[in-house]
């Protein structure tokens, strides 16, 4: 504990410490024409993940699972690690249980009512499961005896610290597959044909990565291929794929790749393997540079356009779904440390504007189907305030990046024609991130009921006081006259900042927790719009939407 708190002093000098200083802000034209369609706009944003999959039976768990659900009724979707790995279902940090799998006398049993408690607390709050199949149950690991099954992990722990017996290939591949289509028939029972055929199924997590995977790639595609044999052999119509590889997954992704599609099957014996969604993760490149926090969006953003080349380059597999399976500034969500300290604050926030808003464009591009990009995000129970890990939610408040969540969810089906002369081109900002200019941009929406959102964001690479930006908005075509605005900046939905202002209590009052949730919530403001102008500034770091009513 006194490490984390060292590591906190160390992150609240390098976010928000100071106020920004008192400059001319930067001139700003966007112009967007509302009758000038351009693509549909997937919401892509609808996926949540985490390590720890007993949080989400947690009190504030559940709280933040509703708030996901709440973003896009009946659409939204979770993605778990450790949904099979033994366990009593006592969470820590990288870890979690279910017990689903024991044997007695050699013969298998099945224990349901740790992971049923969890997928029950999904589906009571409105979410569907994006169901990862690992890890491997300790009664069916192949790690040697003097392999523990679990080694505790610490941030600052050593290489390999936290592996284990849990990321073994199985001892017997019939029992491996046996479990998965008892799993997914016990889930259709228990939730029905056609819920669980709304379900993402997947196998295992970054098995390019020594960390979780300790076999080769063959054992790796075997165990693949049994798993979506038994999901499939229990539901036929069930939605599967994989492998969520580490970044775009190198000479890995494309051994996968050729062998889903034109390898011999290690459970049926034909060519290929049903593959009905693609996905890899995707991780931007945080640093600490002359005392201050440095994104790397550049990083997050090449690994996605290389992850979609990949693909693009495959035919049977050009244009199949594609889940970004964790879509992250960087990539240890329960590591905190300075590097880390862009997390509680609005420099999340607007990373994640400008970030989502360039796979849209750069999926078009590629003409691939990009169907999710998952934020790997949720809620760490039982740590201190503010505590510097990736997440949504501290102690049960809200932190600034799920107030963008909800933006997204404020947009139209309809993506029109849009144009800020303060934003980086697309090839410069996958290229070089953004360290010289600030990237002021927008992304422009019509809904199917006439409503025009606009999102706009003031970002910048550099986590250092800068310049607002003033934005004169231009909105041409058919659109109504009534207007409102949503903030998300330092000042605005920002409970972190409001924690700070109060002198950073480790154990805020009722009042002050009270105080702490007001300041996080949005708020709108009515914004005057006269013949279809207006102006509105954004602080560096804030991103605002616009709604423009029909």
């Amino acid at each position: 504990m006194r490490a984390l708190l060292s590591l906190l002093a160390g992150a609240s000098l390098l976010v928000g410490a100071a106020p920004p200083p008192d400059t001319v802000p930067l001139p700003v034209s966007v112009r967007v024409a509302a009758d000038r369609p351009v693509a549909p706009l997937p919401p892509i944003w609808r996926f949540f993940g985490a390590d720890e999959p007993n949080y989400a039976t947690a009190p504030d768990g559940a709280k933040l699972l509703l708030e996901l659900g709440q973003l896009r009724p009946d659409s939204v979707y979770f993605r778990a690690h450790n949904l099979l790995t033994s366990g009593d279902g006592t969470a820590d940090f990288k870890w979690g249980s279910t017990n689903i799998y024991t044997e007695r006398d050699g013969k298998p049993v099945y224990d349901w009512h740790i992971v049923d408690r969890i997928l029950d607390t999904y589906r009571a709050r409105g979410l569907h499961p994006y169901l990862e199949l690992g890890f491997m149950p300790q009664a069916l690991s192949s790690a040697p005896a003097d392999v523990p099954y679990r080694r505790p992990w610490a941030a600052d722990g050593p290489k390999g610290n936290g592996t284990g017996g849990w990321n073994y290939p199985p001892r017997d591949y019939a029992k491996w597959g046996e479990l998965i289509y008892q799993f997914t028939r016990h889930s259709v029972a228990r939730y029905g044909r056609a819920e669980v055929d709304r379900w993402y199924f997947e196998v295992w997590n970054e098995p390019n990565l020594d960390f979780y995977w300790s076999g080769d790639p063959q054992q790796f595609y075997r165990l693949h291929d049994v798993a979506i044999a038994a999901v499939r052999r229990a539901l036929p119509s069930a939605r599967v794929g994989g492998p969520d590889v580490a970044g775009s997954g190198d000479a890995f992704m494309d051994g996968f790749l050729k062998h889903v599609t034109t390898g011999t099957n290690f459970a049926t014996g034909k060519t290929g393997t049903p593959t009905d969604f693609v996905s890899f993760h995707a991780k931007g490149q945080p640093s600490v540079i002359d005392g201050h926090v440095r994104m790397g969006i550049a990083n997050q953003l090449q690994t996605a356009d290389a992850g979609f080349a990949k693909i693009a380059a495959l035919p049977a597999l050009a244009h199949t779904p594609i889940v970004i399976g964790e879509n992250d500034p960087e990539g240890c969500a329960a590591c905190p440390g300075p590097a880390n300290a862009y997390r509680n604050g609005p420099l999340y926030a607007s990373y994640t504007a400008a970030s989502y808003a360039r796979l849209w464009t750069l999926a078009r591009r590629r003409d691939v189907w990009l169907a999710g990009a998952l934020s790997w995000s949720f809620t760490f129970v039982g740590q201190p305030w503010f505590a510097g890990y990736r997440q949504l939610a501290s102690n049960g408040v809200d932190l600034a990046v799920l107030n963008v969540f909800r933006l997204f969810a404020r947009l139209g089906e309809q993506q029109i024609a849009a144009t800020s002369d303060g934003e980086i081109a697309l090839d410069a900002i996958v290229r070089d991130g953004v360290r010289g200019r600030p990237d002021i941009g927008v992304l422009a929406t019509r809904s199917d009921a006439g409503k025009v959102a606009m999102l706009l964001w003031n970002y910048h690479d550099d986590d250092v006081p800068g310049p607002a930006a003033a934005v004169h908005l231009t909105l041409a075509g058919k659109h109504g006259a009534s207007a409102r605005l949503w903030r998300v900046d330092a000042s605005h939905a920002n409970a972190f900042g409001a924690w700070q202002a109060m002198g950073r209590p480790a154990r805020p009052s009722v009042d002050q927790v009270a105080h702490l949730r007001a300041a996080s919530q949005l708020v709108a403001e009515p914004l005057a719009l006269t013949a279809g102008v207006t102006d509105v500034t954004i602080p560096r770091q804030g991103v605002a939407l616009i709604e423009v009513e029909p």
